[in-house]
């Protein structure tokens, strides 16, 4: 009878044709997870396949992938070995951008119901638990790691999270496994490893059970949380305006401020931004102690940015600078692709009687509206439409050979544009870019 160690894995319940697909780095937790997953009949019966993530940030990438495919051949594991371009002007950070760049990557691989398994154990459990105890987290952030959450299309899986890493250790040396040592792990400069080796093994001196303790507080965070949950959701749906990344706030100001983080938190997430930090909290709240509903309120973070004006609260993806004196002609025949991969449209007619020149304000148009004879500051009408700052700074003008404003992407037409519009029975649309 073999002695080898044993990991008690439990799969959770999978659609007929959900496949396990394994995020195999190459090092230890990620071979042994890989390694006991292949020793399960009922896993390969789900398509058991593995992936690896080549970031080509590292001089021995093309050694790693060597050695995750010797594991797969020898388990005979499919692999799938895929290539990301790290964006370095993200604002993230080096280690930030890496991480976004693969969990984009490992999200476009799932299909409906399939499960990604990560590695985590218990240790990797308690260094979070610690690090966001350390960020002020509320019991969302202290409830650290969920073993089993939506990802993508799937489902986020991680089976080892109340296995301890020296038993990991253990399985590998009882089956001769082979794994790589990554270098980066030894470095203190990073927090979760000043924890992992000076931090850890002196509170453990005391309290030797002190990771199983901090996983133990996890579970009863997360406990906390999702009984918590529900009430935020129905008071982030009273907020809810009819775009998904506006709120109002006016509805926002009647929760009490506790309640008030935990939906703002919830609503970001809900739009996959990065995590709201505390300093954004804090000004939100101070933004929306001031009476001025005109204010224009601008929050930056991680490549994210929220904005307030006349009682809405706007979250979304920072926005790339427009080119300042760009142009174009256009005819309407075909829609038009704008700079920042937004576009206008023609609809209903197959071109404009002479192209337009599309350019984007500059500062002091006016324009002559509809029912209107003389012409208004194209600044103030906007304003008088309630246009949000956001989309005025993004509205591209059509202008006649002449320089005359006719329109403010489809958002003010021109007595002149709107007439012509009706008589040929056709309207014009902006499509801003997606976020």
């Amino acid at each position: 009878m073999s002695t080898a160690p044993f990991l008690p894995i439990r799969l959770p319940a999978l659609g007929r044709d959900s496949e396990i697909v394994v995020a195999l780095s190459g090092g230890l937790d990620s071979t042994v997870l890989l390694h006991a997953l292949a020793a399960m009949p009922e896993a390969r019966a789900h398509g058991l396949r593995a992936v690896h993530v080549h970031h080509g940030l590292s001089g021995t990438a093309d050694a790693w992938v060597a050695d995750c495919e010797r594991l797969c051949a020898s388990l005979q594991v499919p692999l799938r070995v895929l290539r990301v371009q790290v964006d370095r002007r993200s604002g993230l950070g080096l280690e930030g951008a890496a991480r976004e760049a693969r969990h984009a990557a490992l999200a476009a691989e799932l299909r409906p119901g399939d499960l990604l398994a990560l590695a985590h154990h218990r240790d990797d459990q308690a260094e979070t638990f610690l690090l966001r105890a350390l960020r002020a987290s509320g019991p969302d952030g202290l409830a650290a790691m969920r073993m089993l959450r939506p990802f993508a299309q799937g489902f986020l899986w991680r089976p080892l999270l109340d296995v301890a890493r020296e038993d990991l250790h253990a399985y590998a040396t009882a089956h001769a496994l082979e794994w790589i040592e990554d270098p980066a792990n030894a470095s203190l400069e990073h927090d979760r490893n000043f924890l992992r080796h000076r931090v850890l093994p002196l509170l453990r001196e005391r309290w030797p059970h002190a990771d199983a303790a901090f996983a133990r507080a996890a579970a009863l965070n997360a406990d906390a949380a999702d009984l918590l949950r529900e009430d935020d959701r129905i008071a982030l749906d009273a907020a809810r305006t009819d775009a998904p990344d506006v709120l109002s706030t006016d509805a926002l100001r009647t929760l009490a401020a506790p309640r008030r983080a935990r939906v703002l938190r919830q609503w970001i997430a809900s739009l996959d931004l990065p995590p709201l930090p505390a300093e954004g909290i804090a000004q939100i709240e101070s933004d929306l102690a001031l009476p001025a509903p005109d204010t224009d309120f601008v929050f930056a973070w991680s490549g994210a940015e929220l904005r307030r004006w006349r009682g809405r609260l706007r979250a979304a993806r920072a926005s790339t600078p427009m080119p300042p004196h760009w142009s174009d002609a256009w005819d309407g025949r075909a829609p038009l692709i704008l700079p920042d991969g937004g576009a206008l449209e023609l609809i209903g007619t197959p071109a404009f009687d002479a192209p337009l020149q599309v350019r984007l304000r500059a500062g002091g148009e006016r324009i002559v509206l509809p029912g209107r004879t003389h012409s208004h500051s194209l600044k103030h009408a906007l304003q008088d439409a309630a246009i949000p700052p956001w989309e005025r700074e993004r509205l591209p003008l059509l202008c006649d050979a002449e320089g005359t404003v006719l329109a403010a992407g489809d958002r003010l037409l021109s007595a002149t544009l709107d007439a012509w519009l009706q008589s040929h029975n056709a309207h014009l649309r902006w499509l801003p870019p997606s976020r």
